[in-house]
């Protein structure tokens, strides 16, 4: 039997080194649970980055794609498949919008999200050719390709990719006065995250996104919600910008889309934004694909039936409660939604995420301070008071 450290030296030799992960090689998972290669069991508190809110290998997924994988899986776009039109009626109904156009990761989501509302700018608000701006937040993610990274404010992200792609204005996160007072006649929309799970669980200031759909809203600007990570029960709700009682233009979704099982996304809107998408103006060979369409319907079925949402309500504010009452030295914060949780520390969190992981738990840093905690929403609250006991270990030592 291989050790988790051979294995990791025999991938070195052919990956290309993008990642830090922690040293330790999983090789299955069930639920919230997962396990290396030398047969030790460990509790996922990151949940793929919120891809397996519903759980590693669900098995009513696993058996949607089962049997749709031994019927037909691929058509492209050239040709219809008759499960893309229920896939995209589910999503529709769960969210309220009109209109959806699927994808398969994330970044191809905002990139799509970016091309629709650019088309919309220019057809319907009748900005001057190749004028539009779409503003974004300091502190953003929305992903890796170079027109995204191009509009991010991390050094690291940026270097050595440019030259970037015009037509996005950075202004600072939970600033309402900012985005009012830099919109501008070229201005057609405002991309935002309703809280900032990659930049360390940065929470807004309640009442942040309402305002903002106030300002955009009289301005004739769309307001685009990347709900990436935060959408699909993560934060207690369906979305968290339920939590504002407002209704974005544009919803960016992702990751749970799939339930860990394959790389699906889509944006969501109504006609009146949609509809200046024409035959040739944009695409994807695997987008809504027969495959992706079936697991797809599956998870959405499995988040919504099994209450994850409300779930991850009201085990989050206890875990938060929870995590409060620890009494240690190195706690600067704890903040969150939902089951979307960071531990802010004074020092740097790698070392407390090795810790943790030599206890069974495996929770990862985020900018470099933060130990987020975002297991799978169908975790309880017996396995959570385990995992707090060691928590508390770590941080208290």
């Amino acid at each position: 039997m291989k050790t988790n450290r051979e294995y990791v030296e025999f991938a070195d030799r052919f990956s290309a080194n993008n990642y830090h992960p922690l040293p330790v090689v999983l090789t299955r998972g069930k639920g919230i649970w997962v396990w290396d290669v030398e047969g030790k069991k460990y509790l996922d508190m990151l949940s793929g980055y919120s891809a397996l809110n519903q759980g590693h290998c669900h098995p009513r997924i696993a058996g949607a794609l089962k049997k749709q994988a031994e019927k037909l899986t691929l058509t492209s776009r050239a040709f219809h498949n008759d499960r893309m039109g229920e896939f995209l009626k589910k999503i529709c109904d769960i969210t309220g919008y009109e209109k959806t156009l699927p994808m398969n990761s994330g970044a191809e989501a905002v990139e799509t999200a970016i091309k629709v509302a650019r088309k919309w700018g220019y057809s319907k608000k009748r900005v001057a050719e190749d004028k539009a701006e779409i503003m974004v937040c300091e502190n953003n993610f929305h992903g890796r390709t170079t027109t995204i990274v191009g509009f991010s404010s991390e050094t690291q992200y940026r270097a050595g990719f440019g030259p970037f792609a015009p037509g996005f204005k950075m202004i600072p996160y939970n600033d309402t006065e900012a985005l009012e007072g830099n919109i501008n006649e070229n201005t057609i929309g405002f991309m935002v995250e309703p809280i900032q799970g990659e930049g360390g669980v940065i929470m807004p200031s309640d009442g942040y996104l309402h305002r903002c759909s106030e300002i955009c809203r009289k301005n004739n600007v769309l307001l685009i919600a990347d709900e990436i990570q935060t959408g699909l029960g993560r934060t207690g709700k369906l979305f968290a910008y339920e939590y504002e009682n407002i209704r974005p233009d544009i919803l960016i979704v992702g990751k749970a889309l799939s339930g860990g099982y394959y790389p699906i996304s889509a944006i969501a809107c109504d006609n009146y934004i949609m509809e200046v998408i024409k035959p040739g103006d944009h695409g994807s060979t695997f987008g809504g694909n027969p495959l992706a369409s079936a697991i797809g319907i599956a998870a959405l079925e499995v988040i919504i039936e099994e209450k994850l949402a409300r779930h991850a309500h009201d085990l989050g504010n206890w875990f938060m409660d929870e995590l409060r009452k620890i009494k240690s030295p190195l706690i600067l914060e704890v903040r969150g939604k939902g089951l979307l949780i960071g531990v802010v520390l004074k020092e740097k969190a790698r070392p407390y995420c090795e810790r943790l992981m030599e206890l069974g738990i495996l929770a990862k840093e985020t900018h470099e301070m933060v130990v987020r905690f975002a297991p799978p929403l169908i975790i309880q609250q017996k396995e959570l008071q385990w995992a707090l006991e060691r928590i508390s270990d770590v941080l208290c030592a």
